[in-house]
């Protein structure tokens, strides 16, 4: 069979007009079958170019390609791509897939694990699992944080930033396809293992308690159970009086914080597998791996919260955050080919377990003066317990007739997030017995929090291409697709209390926590446990969003070298939140047409021009949405939800010049703008009658988006510089660099109030008129400088990134009065990563070293008042990270 397109781009990429996944598949094959070519190869020329594709068996087709053939998955996608192949990734050495995107042009990763497209936070983008939506672990979240995914179960990642019909509604900076990897023609068995330490950390002074005994895993072994009176008790809303029934949580175990003065050694190890097979007219491959990680890090965090226009404080904190991150992993992969036809069936497992420890020591300003005592007069103590876990089962079927193109795609997915016993204790100094009490009566507490996350998402999709058979090509395609996403979710928070609500004896309060609640004080002195879940929002909500969408898309060559990409997508979906309790929820139900056009003018052999017009949504999330509070581990910052907030709504243009003067090399400049309707923004506040920082949700009444970015893509051969040594040697120069600037348009418009059951107020007191995005960075730099053998596996590769400043909250209103946002300065970090391949035994081997953070760059996250007044909201010095790490292929 032959086939004949002018489109010569397009190659693997015939079904990208019919569903995402295939153009990320496509991606993934295309990179992997360029990375293992020699990088000079030839140029192809405006030719015929006759390729020749095997199938099943002893079969094999022909694909013609009639035009200027554009062997490179960004070029040839009638959209605006990035693309970060295997080799790509191995090159930057990260260890998830978070890490490796930020060296794609006009993305950063803030906070954990969440990517931003063009400054446009993670609720403006979309992420999708070999072309199909995921679930998030995260409370209040509904996009998945990409830092759970390792890239040892990542083949490629695709970023889209220009809007095509057949993609979800809600893209805003773009959507990220993650594809996990394919079985290759020849199978192997792969073994790996990696050490590595952290200068602020390893074998430093660092905090932990006993747990379970099988933390060191990941797992709970039954330590941390919630005990039935528990869920009971937070169900109907009730205390716990019964001190029979107190004696049978954990104590010691989940209590006693003890120093380590030697944190252990970050280390990790893995295996894959992978067999192909033929069995009459069927190929079949199959692919697996599996993997576990367990790394520490330890902060030293300064956390103040401002509470006066000239940057007084509310309260100073010095802690001590310890954490210690378990990551197990699984993928399993079936694929069975016959002829043109494709089946694949994907198994995706991970779980992500943090156990945290906490020691603190402090002052407030609505006790006492600070220091008055020589001593601060608080000392905090938290432990946590955050266990994460995905799974998802998928089916993809790729049937190619001929001219006509069927893909049918089903998913189940589930995510759980559990955070047993999160203890917090805090005494405070008595001058009478010059010792820290806690009489478990303010301003002293004792608390214990238990929360659960279930989520569930069944997805499915068919989409259909015919090819017309004319004198220039043109391909017609349309789709459906349907998701239902369920969540459930409870925080129950109790608070220890000694008779009648009142302090405890005095006789007890100087004991250290676990001796403080022991069997004998709950029986002895009437200790009791008041819930207090909701005395801030809801104790439990569920939330559901149902989505059913339609597109018709066509494209089409106009001209000689001139295509045209034109679809509309008509989107309904409801949204719902329901909390338990007097607390309001939401309802939403709105549906849209989203038409996107894509214009590309191939003007030269190896140039093209391309301008992109859209129309796009965003819908609040979850976490948004709900009124519940959620204890951010990274921020030790609380996060409340707002009923009120409304979809936002995005309109996105986009010229883009791309010019691949070689191979695998390319620079590519680009200009966008984006005009928002509501969006979302976080919103920072002091809760009344507390010193702590929460953060909030409201909708600004709109805001505008523009910038441009440059990418730059080159290889220089060393062999002119003779010898047998630089025979085969080259310089691999990668970079890119985005200027973003965002403005939000505010005045006396009435917005929600990010503070629960509160009026609406006006947005100038929430939002500054020109204030920038939250999130949004205006200069985001990455550069590589790589050393390399084209010949075997060696490479050194030298890795800079640098982001400008970025609000991460707006400013607190403190009576009336709204205070400075909250800034974060990402800087500059520089890494190292080395590879070396070698043969022994029959086996491969790779031996890589890699260094992390070599400017030990800090993180800070602080306001800044007049005259120059500093408040760190959260500041700590982050250490050099060194891992060496060695693979075996059989």
């Amino acid at each position: 069979m032959k086939k004949s397109t002018a489109f010569g781009s397009l190659l693997l990429l015939t079904s990208q007009l019919v569903a995402p996944h295939a153009l990320a598949q496509a991606a993934q094959d295309a990179t992997a079958e360029a990375s293992s070519q020699e990088a000079e190869a030839p140029q192809a020329t405006e030719e015929e170019v006759e390729i020749s594709a095997p199938g099943a068996g002893d079969t094999s087709d022909e694909i013609v390609v009639i035009g200027r053939n554009i062997p490179n998955v960004i070029r040839a996608t009638p959209q605006v791509v990035s693309v970060l192949s295997s080799a790509d990734i191995a090159r930057s050495g990260e260890g998830d897939i978070a890490g490796a995107l930020t060296r794609v042009t006009g993305l950063s990763v803030v906070g954990n694990g969440f990517v931003f497209v063009r400054g446009l936070g993670d609720r403006y983008s979309s992420s999708l699992l070999n072309g199909l939506p995921l679930p998030s672990p995260e409370p209040l979240r509904r996009v998945v944080p990409l830092d759970l995914f390792p890239t040892n179960i990542v083949g490629s990642a695709l970023v889209q930033k220009s809007y095509s019909a057949n993609y979800p509604g809600e893209f805003g900076g773009g959507a990220i396809n993650i594809t996990t990897r394919a079985a290759p023609r020849d199978g192997f068995f792969e073994i790996e293992g990696s050490i590595g330490f952290d200068t602020a950390t390893t074998s430093e002074l660092g905090y932990t308690y006993d747990g379970g005994s099988h933390d060191v895993f990941g797992y709970d072994d039954g330590e941390r159970s919630v005990p039935a009176f528990i869920r009971a008790a937070g169900e109907n809303g009730t205390s716990v009086t019964d001190a029979a029934q107190l004696m049978q949580l954990s104590n010691a175990p989940t209590t006693v914080v003890f120093e380590n003065n030697h944190i252990p050694a970050n280390w990790s190890v893995g295996t894959s597998f992978a067999k192909t097979f033929d069995t009459g007219n069927f190929r079949i491959g199959l692919i697996g791996s599996a993997g576990l990680s367990n790394s520490w890090q330890t902060r030293a965090q300064k956390q103040q919260v401002a509470i006066g226009a000239d940057g007084g404080l509310a309260s100073d904190y010095n802690q001590v955050t310890t954490d210690n991150r378990i990551i197990a992993n699984g993928l399993l992969g079936i694929g069975v080919e016959s002829g043109e036809h494709l089946l694949r069936f994907t198994n995706v497992y991970i779980h992500d377990t943090l156990k945290q420890a906490i020691i603190g020591l402090g002052d407030e300003e609505n006790f006492g003066i600070p220091g008055q005592f020589g001593v601060p007069s608080f000392a905090t103590q938290n432990t946590n317990w955050f266990e994460r876990q995905l799974f998802t089962s998928q089916v993809v079927a790729e049937l190619d007739f001929g001219a006509v193109d069927l893909d049918l795609r089903g998913a189940y997915a589930n995510t759980k997030r559990k955070a047993p016993y999160e203890r917090a204790f805090r005494y405070v100094w008595d001058p009478v017995v010059a010792d820290y009490t806690n009489a478990l009566s303010a301003p002293s507490s004792a608390t214990i929090a238990f929360s659960d996350l279930n989520e569930d998402l069944w997805t499915g999709a068919a989409d259909i291409a015919y090819e017309f058979d004319a004198a220039r090509p043109i391909t017609l395609s349309a789709g459906y697709a349907y998701s239902d996403t369920t969540r459930q979710s409870y925080r129950y928070f109790f608070r220890f209390v000694g008779p009648n609500n009142g302090p405890v004896n005095q006789t007890v309060a100087q004991q250290r926590p676990d001796y403080l609640l022991s069997d004998y004080n709950l029986q002895t002195y009437g200790i009791t446990l008041r819930n207090e879940s909701t005395g801030t929002g809801a104790a439990a909500y569920d939330a559901s969003l149902e989505v059913h969408a339609g597109y018709v898309q066509g494209e089409a060559e106009l001209l000689d070298g001139l295509r045209a990409s034109v679809g509309v997508r008509y989107e309904t979906a409801k949204q719902r939140v329901l909390s338990t309790g007097a607390v309001a929820g939401t309802s939403l139900d709105n549906d849209y047409w989203l038409p996107a056009a894509t214009v590309t003018w191939n003007f030269a052999p190896d140039m093209q021009l391309r301008v992109h017009g859209s129309k796009t949504i965003a819908r609040p999330q979850f976490r948004e949405l709900a009124p519940q509070l959620y204890q951010d581990f990274e921020s030790s910052r609380q996060f409340l939800g707002n009923p009120l907030l409304i979809d936002s709504q995005l309109y996105n243009a986009e010229a883009r010049y791309e010019w691949f003067f070689a191979r695998d090399q390319r620079i590519t400049l680009a200009g966008f703008f984006k005009k928002i309707d509501n969006p979302i923004e976080a919103v920072a506040f002091v809760a009344g009658g507390s010193t702590s920082l929460q953060t909030g949700f409201s909708n600004a009444p709109s805001a505008k988006l523009w910038g441009g970015e440059i990418e730059a893509q080159k290889h220089i051969a060393l062999d002119t510089l003779g010898g047998d040594f630089f025979a085969t040697k080259r310089l691999v120069l990668i970079g890119n660099y985005t200027y973003t600037k965002s403005q939000i348009e505010s005045g006396n418009q009435l917005v929600p109030s990010p503070i629960l059951g509160a009026p609406a107020v006006q947005s100038s007191l929430l939002f500054d008129d020109g204030a920038p995005l939250v999130g949004q960075s205006d200069h985001l730099v990455n550069f590589q400088i790589g050393f390399e053998d084209t010949a075997s596996l060696s490479q050194l590769t030298v890795l800079f990134n640098y982001a400008s400043e970025r609000v991460t909250n707006r400013g607190p209103v403190v009576e009336g009065v709204r205070l400075p946002d909250i800034v974060e300065k990402p800087g500059l970090t520089i890494d190292l990563v080395a590879r070396q391949g070698f043969e022994l035994a029959g086996a491969e081997f790779e031996l890589k070293f890699e260094g992390r953070n070599l400017t030990k760059t800090r993180y800070q996250e602080y306001q800044t008042f007049p005259d120059d007044v500093r408040v760190d909201t959260n500041t700590y010095d982050v250490g050099r990270k060194f891992s060496l790490s060695l693979s075996a292929k059989f």
